[in-house]
């Protein structure tokens, strides 16, 4: 079987995790990228054995051989050029978030929906074997009814004021910061294991370090790259590196997440607990391979990842045996492997139920941010609104 031709927009970050998790899949190719100019292309291509290389995004839609376009630019070009993905009648994967509003993330939804492209956005921590496992144990009702849902996603990159990335800037990361970009992970994953969605919050925002200094040279995101003394300009920061948020789920249910980029000692610690009126559960993304299981009238467990004790439809999501730990590099390939499965079978969004976070999650994504986002500027609780559907 011919095998299904990608192109990536972006290669920062998360560009090169994006093209090593399809490489491991074996029946994709990466035939091109895109950068910011032509010289940067064809560099990044030969680091990457590449063989095309772009240096205008525009160029590579118009590529016939290109099936498949990865959107992992930052955040204020994800809206135009998922757009332009879409026109050029490419299926799209991007990254989140979907778009700066869900204004934006509705526009694109619709217009997925129109074109018929298989459209998926890489809220990749709901691919992790272990939350397969727990989505299972919610479903089949071991847990009893999930009354409770409480966690967190703490970071430290941003700690120091001589911390500096893009996504410090509004008017390129977004109005909002650690919600849009970590919050949106957390709010994603606990709605996928719980099955519910989150219909009203109630926020509380604060920018712990008010002004940062800006090195006059760029640093990657999550390099700690510092500038030599004199070599930084101040900037005043107007998003947030702390919330906490209140929210209400759409069966009655409670909950509380706390996110930080400024938490010394937490690297990518996204953490949740439910707790259930038969038993609660604790999981946390730094040791991805353990599942916390809690009871009252026996001794509590730890259930480690191993497919002879999961669920027959969450061992898929497992490919080595127990003790051999997987993790985010693993559910990122669990997230391409649903995704370009989805795509070489044939099916379609408008019939066929998708096992990964489609446009649609990514506009929920942004409803919920402008909900939080809206929720701290008037200091009340806000519904969760959908469209011209508000859930409630």
């Amino acid at each position: 079987m011919e095998k299904v031709k990608v192109g990536i927009i972006g290669t920062g970050f998360i560009g090169p995790t994006h093209i090593e998790a399809i490489r491991r899949l074996g029946f994709v190719d990466v035939i091109a990228l895109a950068e910011s100019n032509q010289e940067a292309a064809e560099k990044k291509a030969a680091e990457l054995g590449i063989p095309k290389a772009y240096g205008d995004y525009r160029d590579m839609l118009k590529d016939d051989e290109v099936q498949v376009v990865h959107n992992c630019t930052p955040n204020h070009l994800h809206f135009a050029i998922n757009k332009e993905i879409i026109l050029a009648g490419k299926h799209v994967l991007s990254e989140k978030p979907l778009a700066m509003s869900s204004k934006e993330s509705a526009e694109l939804l619709e217009l997925a929906q129109e074109h018929g492209v298989v459209h998926g956005v890489n809220f990749n921590y709901r691919q992790f074997p272990v939350l397969k496992q727990l989505e299972a144990m919610v479903q089949s009702g071991e847990l009893g009814k999930i009354n409770i849902v409480h966690g967190g996603y703490l970071q430290d990159w941003l700690l120091f004021d001589t911390d500096y990335n893009w996504r410090l800037a509004p008017e390129v990361g977004g109005k909002s910061r650690a919600v849009a970009d970590i919050g949106s992970h957390w709010c994603d994953t606990v709605q996928y294991v719980t099955g519910k969605r989150i219909v009203e919050v109630f926020a509380d925002l604060a920018t712990v370090v008010p002004v940062r200094k800006k090195p006059t040279a760029a640093a990657a995101t999550f390099g700690g790259a510092k500038a030599e003394d004199g070599m930084y300009e101040d900037v005043a920061i107007h998003t947030e590196d702390y919330a906490s948020v209140l929210v209400r789920f759409e069966d009655g249910s409670r909950g509380v997440f706390t996110v930080s980029q400024v938490s010394a000692g937490r690297k990518n610690r996204l953490s949740f607990e439910l707790n259930g009126s038969k038993s609660s559960v604790f999981w946390n993304q730094e040791e991805p391979e353990k599942l916390w299981i809690g009871h009252r009238n026996k001794a509590n467990e730890v259930l480690m990842a191993d497919p002879s004790l999961f669920a027959p439809e969450a061992r898929r999501a497992i490919h080595h045996p127990g003790g051999h730990n997987e993790g985010w590099p693993d559910a990122l390939k669990n997230m391409m492997k649903n995704f370009y499965t989805f795509i070489r079978e044939g099916k379609s969004l408008q019939t066929d139920k998708a096992t990964f976070a489609t446009f649609e999650d990514g506009h929920i994504s942004m409803c919920i941010t402008d909900a939080i986002l809206e929720s701290h500027e008037q200091q009340k609780w806000v519904k969760v609104a959908v469209g011209q559907e508000i859930y409630s």
